[in-house]
């Protein structure tokens, strides 16, 4: 977590050292200081060079200690640029593979700048919902040119070195083969006596009518920033460095850099950014426990789902053989794959020759017997245990020893399935969300015998299928459909209480929600529900539900699969239409059980809705069921539709205040269907001792 020295020659080369990323902390940046200061006092050292070890030469700022005491110890990041700045002998950057944020802001305060080819260059504090906070708003443009740099630090996409190497970002690109520690050193033999020394800051931003391109600019961002000021705030301060003096620009970045970490949006970003890393790591699954290979795969349906998870193996190059027991469903799953394939291949996001790869590397079969050498079965077949039971004790004969039994289950008992083989150790959930070959979210079931090097092989190969992994005990939903039912139970209550689907939906959706609950139905398909809700009626009668959902399920509207649900759908459209004979069932429902319907506010509506869930999760929470209240967050932002720039459920919680949330829950609990809150015991206590869930 710190800065080596050692002296090639006449040159002093500091080599940042803090794995994985050589993040620039407050060790690191002391050590870095010192090494330039001793490198200033010996006399035998003409020129320095400061690279980094490993993988990176510096992927930026210690984001840890964002809104903490380290950010401003000394020496700040900016002290460590300014010493670099003004250092009395030539300071050389020697970049290779990242080189990003404060990274990239420290190399543009050395003299001169090297590279290897490949390495990624980006200043992508945007998507943290900051800006680039120690000068690279300033000196980037300075050495790109306003409009490439304006675009690398709205978008935060990082560019590779190649691309930049005619810049005068970039003294030297080396070649491939070279070795950059020596070659660096050379360069800096060269340059050593050479006065005066060059500073980004000197330079000139140099765009004609700059004042057209900068409005054209904030016209664009505006318009796609949504919800979000950090990208608005990016062109202001880029906007500085034409319009200001290099001084005045610094203290402008500042000052929008200061607001900007103070928003609920950003801290949001940053929330979610540090749970996604966190949710693979599980207390008593180290992270050097064995994992098993998966170099063949196998998955039991090939309807939309089954179609969706092998599309996610075909992805990762692992080859899926997909089990049927109809040919014309086999065929169909197929042509599905091919087709969904040849829709991305003309929108020019897949080559022919990746094409031709992941096709060739799925098959299908109508025997169980094919699919017996697979490291990984993915059983997506029927919500119903009986299927369940029949699929599981097949694999349980055929499957050979080692490979690992999945199952797709959205609410059922994996304890339950997994005791359907003789190898329960074998068996876990792995939940994936429609479309499954576009959801983010893989929430990972750990049954009561999972193994944990079966847990640690689901971990390693959601990363590899390009999801976020949320590890989940075993209930009745998991983690995001056990939340999701109390958000549709209330969401059906406010029907019958004067709301209509339109108006529920639409605030939500105002709220931040990609879709309201009754066109999520719609796409989900309302019949799935009212199958659950019958076995709930069995299982749980003491759980009361809105009947409107039944009725409508009763009057053939599943959704857009019929053109038919809460909504109307066009062939072709997937538009909602509001349907008048759907708002008068519910009125009419409403009169049958006695409610007098009443103006419903939206605020009441997504309160409601939002805080049924939360209420829920930490019963989720208390009982063991997730691991981390920023595990539940990860689920509702990569699978549910959870507005990012709020941070997931938990996390909004907290910043509404959770004795605000205790406080709207009893007022609710005295309303119709009262009996459906109950305040969870954790969040009572968290309310009354002034914490969050992520305190």
């Amino acid at each position: 977590m710190t800065a080596e020295y050692q002296v090639h020659g006449t040159v002093a080369v500091i080599t940042l050292n803090n794995p994985p990323v050589n993040g620039l902390g407050l060790a690191t940046r002391t050590a870095a200081v010192k090494g330039i200061q001793q490198a200033l006092a010996d006399d035998a050292v003409k020129a320095i060079v400061i690279t980094g070890a490993g993988k990176a030469f510096s992927g930026g700022a210690d984001i840890k200690e964002f809104n903490s005491p380290k950010a401003l110890t000394e020496p700040s990041l900016h002290t460590l640029i300014a010493t670099a700045e003004s250092s009395t002998k030539p300071v050389v950057a020697a970049i290779h593979t990242v080189c990003m944020g404060g990274g990239l802001e420290l190399s543009l305060g050395c003299h001169y700048r090297v590279a290897m080819p490949g390495a990624q260059i980006a200043l992508p504090e945007v998507k943290l919902g900051l800006l680039p906070g120690a000068g690279g708003t300033q000196r980037l443009p300075r050495v790109l040119g306003l409009e490439m740099a304006l675009n690398m630090i709205v978008s935060g996409t990082p560019v590779l070195s190649d691309k930049l190497a005619g810049t005068a970002l970039f003294d030297q690109v080396f070649a491939a083969d070279a070795d950059l520690v020596s070659s660096a050193v050379a360069f800096a033999e060269q340059i050593a006596d050479a006065r005066p020394l060059p500073k980004v800051r000197d330079r000139k931003v140099d765009y004609p009518n700059h004042e057209a391109f900068l409005q054209f600019s904030r016209n664009t961002v505006k318009a796609m920033s949504g919800p979000f000021p950090a990208p608005l705030e990016c062109v202001e301060t880029v906007a500085a460095s034409v319009t200001m003096k290099f001084e005045d620009g610094m203290k402008f970045e500042r000052e929008r850099f200061l607001h900007l970490i103070q928003t609920t949006e950003s801290k949001a970003l940053r929330h979610a950014f540090f749970a996604e890393r966190v949710a693979s790591k599980v207390p008593d699954v180290p992270a050097d426990t064995p994992t098993r290979a998966i170099k063949q795969a196998a998955v039991i349906g090939a309807g939309t789902m089954g179609g969706g998870i092998a599309m996610n193996f075909l992805n990762a190059g692992i080859p899926v053989v997909m089990l049927e027991t109809k040919q014309e469903a086999l065929d169909k799953g197929l042509a599905t794959i091919r087709k969904n394939y040849e829709n991305t291949m003309k929108k020019g996001k897949l080559t022919q020759e990746k094409f031709d790869q992941r096709m060739a590397l799925v098959s299908g079969t109508l025997a169980y017997e094919d699919i017996g050498q697979a490291d990984i079965v993915v059983e997506a077949v029927f919500e119903d245990m009986g299927v369940k039971e029949t699929v599981f004790r097949k694999l349980d004969e055929v499957m050979k020893p080692g490979a690992i039994l999945a199952s797709n289950t959205s609410t059922l008992d994996l304890n339950q399935i997994a005791g359907f083989t003789k190898r329960p150790q074998d068996v876990i959930g792995t939940h994936f969300f429609s479309p499954a070959n576009v959801m983010k979210l893989l929430e990972i079931v750990r049954g009561a015998q999972t193994g944990k090097d079966v847990l640690a092989t689901a971990l390693a190969l959601s990363k590899k299928l390009k999801k976020t992994g949320v590890v989940s005990g075993v209930c009745d939903g998991f983690i995001g459909n056990r939340m999701i039912e109390q958000y549709s139970r209330q969401a059906g209550f406010l029907l019958e209480e004067g709301a209509l689907p339109e108006q529920v939906d639409k605030a939500v959706e105002k709220f931040g929600f990609a879709m309201g609950p009754f066109r999520m139905g719609d796409l989900a398909g309302n019949d799935i529900g009212w199958a659950i809700r019958k076995r709930r009626y069995v299982e749980k009668p003491e759980i009361s539900y809105s009947r409107t959902a039944d009725l409508l399920c009763e009057m053939g509207r599943f959704g857009q699969k019929t053109g038919a649900g809460w909504y109307d759908y066009k062939a072709g459209d997937r538009k909602a239409y509001p349907n008048e004979q759907v708002n008068a069932m519910i009125v009419q429902h409403s009169a049958d059980i006695g409610v007098a319907r009443r103006k419903i506010s939206d605020q009441e509506i997504v309160e409601r809705l939002v805080y049924s869930m939360v209420n829920e999760a930490a019963h989720i929470l208390e009982e063991g069921i997730a691991l981390r209240a920023s595990d539940i967050d990860m689920v509702y932002l990569t699978g549910y539709g959870f507005p990012l720039f709020r941070g997931g459920p938990m996390f909004y919680a907290d910043t509404v205040g959770l004795p605000n949330v205790l406080a709207a829950i009893n007022k609710y609990a005295q309303g119709h269907q009262g009996g459906a809150w109950k305040p969870a015991p954790l969040l009572v206590k968290l309310a009354a001792e002034g914490k969050g869930f992520n305190s």
